[in-house]
């Protein structure tokens, strides 16, 4: 929109308070405050529910891969040819047996729920989310017959065990007498203790290797399924296609969006509801900028009747105040994207301090799987969020440019 110079002085003076025009002023200030705000709101929330689905997403199939081949009755007797075949299929990356299994674990009296995960040495060693998140110990401990294991901090905690602790696992799966089953229960040597960051993995895994696991679970030479990582994770039914068709009845593929279906659906669902119901608060700062130009066009009667006197055209008045709302919009946009870069930055931060001066705990781990705050912003999304801002700030200043353009310079001068 290019203004003339004439059209330039006068909205730059009807941004600035005039004497008698500091609620008219106020008005706009407020205006501007609530875009600001309404923009904040929208790329914070949307960021931070950005970061805690790509949190979620790394951490989930840093562990369980892309999908698992698991075989009826939770064994896998030709595992080793499952491998091959994956290794062989186009796009998949990775091909790791692995055995989980729920059990129980004991030390020291308390007894905790775990989830037994029995993995080859080298890909125990070659897991970067496992050792990019050990706290104490080491994983290259853990070898075949050696009786350590690794665990979660959670568990840790909960048990009260330490780096050289013997935790005793309880397996159902024991020796069968006239009496009935007898729990097999063995004794392992913590060597490592990580923290991935998801309180159900902290709480529950049990790394060991995987004979270690085959002996715990009488599994013989078999395995519980084959973990699969491919190159593209959106694409991964089209990729495991082929192999599904060459595995046939004898096993079942299950992906990571069949697998964590309830929970990525319910974070897409929120998104959608977040971002609508923040976009409110965008709408209600547009109205804000409506009523404060209207207000401008009232008091402001006489003097656009004396510029139409003078030659001023109805678009150079249109122009002057469509300049003038959008120039709020825009400064209250510009300045939101500042407020969430600056919230964003120090979010953790934020957190805390609430929960100092709140006395609760906002950020409970057991509720919200993440033990902090995440943030990943999207380019995208800033800029819908900004031209949705900048596009309801132009449309707010339509009518009253059109109201000051059809002022009748002899009616309002008849009276004056």
């Amino acid at each position: 929109m290019i203004l003339s110079s004439y059209e330039r002085m006068i909205a730059r003076r009807y941004l600035l308070p005039g004497k008698g025009e500091a609620f008219i002023f106020l008005v706009a200030s407020i205006s501007l405050v609530a875009v600001m705000l309404g923009v904040a709101a929208l790329v914070i929330v949307m960021s931070v529910m950005n970061g805690f689905r790509a949190e979620l997403f790394d951490k989930i199939v840093g562990l369980n891969g892309h999908a698992v081949v698991q075989g009826y009755g939770g064994q896998l007797t030709d595992w080793r040819e499952i491998v091959r075949e994956a290794k062989a299929t186009p796009n998949v990356t990775s091909a790791v047996p692995l055995i989980e299994q729920p059990l129980m674990a004991s030390y020291n009296g308390r007894v905790e729920g775990i989830l037994v995960r029995g993995m080859r040495v080298a890909d125990i060693r070659n897991n970067s989310t496992l050792h990019a998140k050990v706290v104490i110990g080491s994983l290259d401990r853990l070898t075949p017959g050696s009786g350590n294991i690794a665990i979660g901090s959670r568990l840790a905690e909960a048990l009260g065990a330490q780096i050289g602790s013997d935790i005793t696992l309880i397996s159902p799966q024991g020796q069968t007498t006239p009496f009935g089953t007898v729990p097999r229960m063995v004794s392992y040597k913590v060597a490592a203790i990580f923290e991935i960051g998801i309180y159900d993995y902290d709480k529950a895994y049990v790394i060991m290797p995987i004979q270690d696991a085959q002996t715990l679970l009488l599994m013989g030479d078999s395995v519980g399924m084959v973990e699969l990582t491919t190159m593209n994770a959106d694409r991964v039914g089209e990729i495991l296609r082929p192999l599904a068709d060459k595995i046939g009845n004898g096993a079942v593929i299950a992906d990571w969006r069949s697998m964590n279906a309830q929970l990525f659906e319910a974070l897409a669902v929120e998104r959608v509801a977040m971002f609508t119901v923040l976009s409110i608060i965008i709408l209600v700062a547009v109205f804000n900028i409506l009523s404060s130009l209207i207000m401008l066009v009232r008091a402001k009667t006489r003097d656009i009747a004396i510029l139409r006197t003078m030659g001023a055209t109805r678009g150079g008045l249109m122009r002057i105040f469509m300049v003038v709302g959008t120039t709020i919009g825009a400064l209250g946009t510009i300045a939101g994207l500042g407020l969430g870069a600056l919230f964003l930055f120090y979010r953790q931060g934020v957190v805390n301090f609430v929960q100092l001066v709140t006395g609760q705990n906002l950020w409970d781990p057991s509720i919200r799987y993440l033990t902090e705050l995440p943030s990943k912003t999207d380019p995208v999304e800033v800029i819908v969020i900004t031209s949705m801002a900048l596009v309801f700030s132009f449309l707010a200043t339509l009518y009253p440019a059109w109201k000051a353009a059809s002022t009748d310079p002899v009616q309002v001068l008849r009276y004056e």
